[in-house]
């Protein structure tokens, strides 16, 4: 039996995934949300996309994480997501084009370090981006510790008074309800949305939607119907489609 998903290593520890052979494949980042790098969600998201043909490293960003705990979102070095890019771009299984996937917080990451990568002329800039379910807005640090239920009546999604995000070691432009830029990027871009998505609105994306079309840029935008934070199986099955022939296309 040929088993069509093969685990690789990068950096003598860091586990990726590809199909069997020596490629060159097209190279996917995998940003993570508020689940942490540890609970397997990413690695099980990098393994149905390497059986479509890419080299898929699942990045872990979160601070302290382990398999029994998320890990912090709190002053992230988005620096750190430019090195391991280019790293993974350089692999000797990359054919040089290199895709960014982010999901929820990981959706905000990507389109965060993209459009700051834009604004400041940074070589490596991905060749391809998708965000599901993006906030906006930078958003505030997580602390897993601190989460309470939504049914709490002090439940915040994030703290406000903490940042999650810094850029050459500055945190200029990253406080909470601060923009995000997309519109800065030029290159093929998906977003998704589903349209009752309780966690981040749906109106996020749809503004998001309007900046990039007052700006004159375009965007594969796909809003699933009736849809929340996480999909349905069905729905799933056609997300995961799409973000296949999205980043085959955009990555050829």
């Amino acid at each position: 039996m040929t088993i069509p998903v093969v685990a690789r290593v990068i950096d003598g520890m860091v586990r990726a995934y590809s199909p069997p052979g020596d490629g060159p494949f097209p190279a996917l980042l995998l940003l993570h949300g508020s689940e942490g790098g540890w609970s397997g969600w990413s690695h099980r998201n990098a393994d149905l996309l390497a059986s479509a043909g890419f080299l898929a490293y699942p990045f872990s960003y979160s601070y302290s994480g382990s398999m029994w705990f998320a890990g912090d979102i709190i002053d992230v070095p988005l620096d750190a997501t430019e090195a391991a890019m280019a790293k993974l771009r350089d692999h000797p299984l990359s054919s040089g084009k290199l895709g960014l996937y982010g999901i929820s917080r990981g959706a905000e990451h990507a389109l965060l370090v993209t459009a700051l990568m834009a604004r400041d002329g940074v070589d490596g800039i991905p060749d391809a981006v998708a965000a599901h379910s993006p906030c906006d807005v930078v958003c505030g640090a997580f602390r897993p510790d601190e989460f309470r239920s939504r049914t709490d009546p002090n439940f915040e999604p994030w703290d406000p008074a903490l940042i999650a995000w810094t850029w050459r070691g500055s945190t200029e432009g990253l406080r909470p309800s601060d923009p995000i830029e997309i519109e800065r990027y030029d290159g093929p871009l998906k977003i998704s949305h589903g349209t009752d998505d309780k966690v981040w609105t749906v109106e996020c994306t749809r503004r998001i939607e309007r900046r990039l079309s007052e700006a004159r840029r375009s965007a594969d935008i796909t809003y699933h119907e009736g849809e929340g934070h996480w999909f349905s199986p069905a729905e799933e099955n056609i997300h995961i489609d799409q973000i296949c022939k999205f980043f085959e296309t955009a990555l050829a």
